[in-house]
């Protein structure tokens, strides 16, 4: 039975794809929750183990859940730069055929990455009762070589100081020496312990300090390994840094797990960036968000404003700039002028040429693009400068003009001399008696 229990496993694989069983009640206390996963089951994902898992765009959704290879079968992912370093048990516990499985398990995980110096880089640290690092993270920069040498590790076959190993990967394994890149990379140092038995020294105070120096460490035990060790040895959040698998036989299967983890995801591909416009990869998983021509991006560096060019006085526009509700912005010309091929400067238009000025006999242009109107000769211009009459009728009107005030005047005259003549008769009346009067007073 025990022979046959690998290839039922196999056959029970696509039922341990589905979701996690619903959360335990309230009143369980931490220690009733398992703070590990096993295989096939589904936990938080992100790049190493903290960052969630991308929401599914719009429309069609996307899942990781299923994937063979992992996301990386979807063309969305590309592994983030680590420094990685690889600690696998090979007491004597695990038989010769395991071990093979567990080098088998780490080429995996190997093929998911983007090896390389600028990349991920990748050591082996094998250990027993002894400790052996098989070769450091500056060793090798391509996969084969990497590969190759992950083929040629062979058991040490006693003991399980899994402490020990801890100590040996972070004093040196993770060293700048030892090819780790320095603090101010930003490269994520992570280890991953396979171990199917009980350490056999102390792990909790050394996998702390570990931690604590920046290593994230990940724990996958086999079969018989101890799940409180595992506990110890793992950062946090547990359920994401701990993995069981019952047999060897299987845990090849986990590389896929690994993948997701060390994952980062285009959101621009996605769909899930949010950007208003345009969506920028920039690798490793980030991105960052642009406009189209003629908008800025806003403070929340996600949404575009459209630039007021004309306000910005970049327009060159030579009269006047007009925004265009695209974020653009045209030309135009004041009146009298029309726009050039250039789209910019204005010429003066000739309305007189184009006939539009509404003169009635001549048109004459301006200098400032605009025009007046004037007559033939025998003509003059009317009050709506434009239409024209004939100088002979404006005589003609004159005369009459002139002949209703000379009527006028010559009433007025008679009037004036009729009462002048009645005047000088009264005078002429008057002096007849004083002519008199003189007279008779000298005969006296």
């Amino acid at each position: 039975m025990a022979r046959r229990l690998p290839g039922l496993l196999l056959l029970l694989w696509p039922l341990l794809l589905l979701p996690p069983p619903p959360a335990a009640p309230a009143n369980l206390g931490p220690s009733a929750r398992p703070a590990f996963r096993r295989l096939g089951t589904l936990g938080p994902r992100g790049s190493p183990g903290r960052r969630p898992a991308p929401a599914a765009p719009t429309g069609a959704p996307y899942s990781w859940a299923g994937q063979p290879g992992g996301a990386r079968s979807t063309g969305f992912c590309k592994s983030r730069p680590l420094d990685l370093v690889f600690i696998i048990d090979s007491s004597r516990s695990v038989r010769p055929s395991e071990f093979t499985k567990v080098k088998t398990f780490v080429s995996r995980i190997i093929d998911t990455l983007d090896i390389g110096e600028a990349n991920t880089r990748v050591a082996v640290v094998n250990y027993a009762s002894t400790v052996k690092i098989e070769f450091q993270l500056q060793t090798h920069s391509d996969k084969q070589s990497l590969k190759k040498a992950v083929g040629r590790i062979t058991p040490l076959s006693t003991g399980t100081m899994s402490g020990l190993a801890i100590q040996t990967a972070m004093e040196e394994a993770f060293t700048v020496e030892a090819g780790a890149r320095g603090p101010s990379s930003n490269i994520p140092k992570v280890a991953i312990i396979v171990t199917d038995g009980r350490p056999q020294d102390q792990v909790n105070e050394v996998a702390a300090r570990a931690r604590a120096s920046g290593i994230e460490l990940y724990a996958v035990g086999v079969g018989r390994a101890d799940m409180e060790s595992l506990k110890m040895i793992a950062s946090e959040p547990l359920d994401e840094h701990v993995f069981y698998v019952e047999t060897y036989g299987v845990i090849e299967k986990l590389s896929s797990r690994f993948q997701e983890t060390f994952c980062a995801v285009d959101a621009c591909m996605l769909g899930t960036h949010q950007c208003q416009h345009v969506c920028v990869s920039d690798g490793d998983g980030k991105h960052h968000c642009e406009c189209s021509q003629g908008y800025s991006l806003n403070a929340d560096k996600k949404t575009c404003s459209a630039i007021d060019k004309c306000a910005l006085n970049t327009h060159g526009c030579e009269q006047i700039c007009v925004n265009d509700r695209t974020g653009s912005y045209h030309c135009e010309c004041y009146e009298g002028y029309t726009l050039n091929q250039d789209r910019k400067t204005c010429s003066a238009q000739d309305q007189c040429a184009s006939g539009t000025h509404g003169c009635q006999h001549i048109c004459v242009s301006d200098r400032a693009g605009s025009h007046h109107c004037e007559c033939y000769e025998g003509y003059t211009l009317k009050g709506d400068k434009k239409t024209c009459s004939a100088i002979e009728e404006a005589r003609r009107l004159i005369s009459t003009e002139d002949a209703c005030g000379c009527e006028g005047t010559l009433a007025f005259q008679d009037k004036v001399s009729s009462y002048l003549q009645r005047l000088n008769t009264k005078i002429d009346d008057i002096l007849e008696k004083l002519q008199a009067n003189e007279y008779g007073q000298i005969r006296r």
